[in-house]
């Protein structure tokens, strides 16, 4: 299948397209940075805006699934979730696209923030207030605009290994946990999901 990844130059993302690549898949990537993984037969990289509609076409064009994985470098002021988003679903009902469409987010935007601990409340509204309002719009805007979703939101991210063993909790509940998980086991279920939705119109949470 084709796979379209926007945000493929670190973290999440870039496992993303390591693993697409190894299950056989093509896979286009947009980013700011040229993605750091050896020229592929089935991978065309390229380098641009997740907010320019043109460079959002040239890649997502033809896709079966789109995933999101964006970051920003401060976490201090931003609307590159929520603005990417609206560009996103612009070049999708222009070009009358019905790919899966699969956005990273994490546990604590939206209406999950009331169901995070204490102390990651404080962090967020110390750290990461402008980050998660940004992303909590970015949601709103997926799901309000857009037929084919999910929304993914894990847990604190940990550089471990990926296992493919983790919980997903696909409903909010007073008292749940939602903890560490590695970058590598989101990036694992994100493609499993691109290759088969089972939480469309959901906002799983993953933690082990």
């Amino acid at each position: 299948m084709k796979i379209a990844i926007i945000g493929a130059s670190a973290g999440i993302g870039l496992q993303i397209a390591g693993l697409t690549l190894e299950r056989g898949h093509e896979v286009a990537t947009l980013s700011r940075r040229v993605v750091p993984l050896p020229d592929h037969a089935k991978l065309r990289k390229v380098q641009g805006s997740a907010t320019n509609s043109s460079d959002v076409k040239t890649v997502v064009e033809g896709a079966d699934a789109i995933l999101v994985t964006l970051g920003v470098k401060s976490p201090f002021t931003t609307t590159l979730f929520s603005d990417s988003a609206r560009v996103l679903l612009r070049v999708l009902q222009e070009t009358g696209s019905s790919a899966t469409l699969i956005v990273l987010t994490g546990f604590g935007a939206g209406d999950s923030w009331d169901y995070n601990s204490f102390p990651m409340k404080v962090l967020f509204t110390l750290l990461l207030k402008a980050v998660y309002a940004d992303k909590g719009e970015q949601e709103r805007v997926i799901a309000a605009g857009y037929p084919r979703w999910e929304i993914v939101r894990p847990g604190r991210l940990t550089n471990g290994t990926m296992t493919g063993r983790y919980r997903v909790l696909d409903s909010l509940a007073g008292g749940m946990k939602v903890g560490a998980i590695s970058r590598a086991d989101v990036a694992h279920f994100m493609v499993t999901q691109a290759e088969n939705p089972t939480y469309l119109g959901k906002y799983p949470a993953l933690t082990y």
